[in-house]
């Protein structure tokens, strides 16, 4: 299941990273960010939580990008 999320991140470099922290989280099948867009497309795998995946994403961008905020 792919599902795309709103994000606000200030530059390429820190999307790159949230994009990069996304990928590595488990449940997470492919991520791509989006800085000129503010978005997120994350493709969960097959029968995950989104819900539980994405509170994990949130937390590991948070880890690399203080800053940067995922609307859920």
């Amino acid at each position: 299941m792919k599902k795309t999320y709103k994000i606000e991140v200030d530059c390429a470099a820190c999307a790159l990273k949230m994009e990069e922290a996304a990928k590595k989280v488990e449940g997470v099948e492919e991520a791509v960010v989006s800085f000129m867009t503010q978005k997120m497309k994350v493709e969960f795998a097959e029968g995950s939580d989104e819900r539980a995946v994405m509170e994990r994403v949130a937390k590991a961008c948070k880890k690399v990008e203080s800053d940067c905020e995922i609307f859920l």
